[in-house]
């Protein structure tokens, strides 16, 4: 994958934080989905829908695009202006309780939302499992602690975060939280690469949000926090 052919996708309308696109550009390079246009890929918490826009282009598989905070109408609109709106199917479900079938999925996909909902244990187990079919795949990035400061989200990450500090976990952890299953065959975690170009060009854009980050970036944002990398690979 080469995020170049998709930089006229990338603005300030289709972006909700740090750079989607870089962080599925890695995920892409380093786990490149086997599938074929009569597969299916769940992209869980797709925001605006241009990381299902990359998915079904990169695939050629049909994607449902799924997200709780942008109405399915508002995406299906932005699916037909490019010219996907065969292909992706917009959804707007809670992750605790979505209404697919029993291993529909061939893959699933979430970047930048799964710390929302996913930070206890057997959530991958009991929400997410039940829709990948056998030998499927799942591929995370969220924003996450470095490993060193594993468990102390809360202590350095409040003054920016608020409340929200202790969705941030370390790639450790994550590896913790999804647990083990008898249809799973591996999970990796990483502190992923890609931190600081899907940062520079969030930071770049011209919104209250980004601006908001800015001032906390160098104090808090940079030294302690990664996104974090989940590969899961099914029997």
């Amino acid at each position: 994958m080469n995020i170049n052919n998709y930089k006229q996708y990338i603005s300030a309308e289709t972006m909700m934080g740090p750079n989607s696109i870089r962080i599925l550009e890695e995920l892409f390079n380093k786990y490149p989905l086997q599938v074929t246009p009569d597969d299916a890929i769940l992209d869980l918490g797709c925001g605006t829908g241009i990381t299902s826009l990359v998915i079904a282009k990169e695939t050629g598989a049909r994607v449902y695009a799924n997200d709780l905070w942008v109405n399915a109408e508002e995406n299906g609109k932005r699916f037909e202006k490019w010219g996907i709106g065969k292909q992706v199917i917009p959804v707007c479900e809670d992750a605790n309780d979505l209404h697919f079938k029993e291993k529909q999925f061939n893959a699933l996909v979430s970047i930048d939302s799964y710390h929302y909902f996913a930070g206890h244990k057997g959530f991958f187990q009991e929400k997410i499992l039940p829709f990948i079919k056998d030998k499927g795949v799942v591929l995370i990035g969220i924003p996450g602690l470095k490993d060193k400061y594993t468990d102390r989200a809360e202590e350095l990450l409040s003054d920016w975060l608020g409340d929200e500090a202790y969705m941030f976990k370390s790639s450790t952890r994550w590896k913790e939280l999804i647990g083990s299953s008898d249809r799973v065959e591996s999970v990796k975690t990483w502190e992923m690469d890609c931190f600081s170009k899907a940062w520079d060009e969030w930071l770049a854009v011209d919104n209250d949000f980004a601006r908001g980050d800015k001032r906390h970036f160098e104090a808090i944002i940079e030294p302690y926090t990664c996104f974090v990398g989940i590969y899961i690979k099914l029997k």
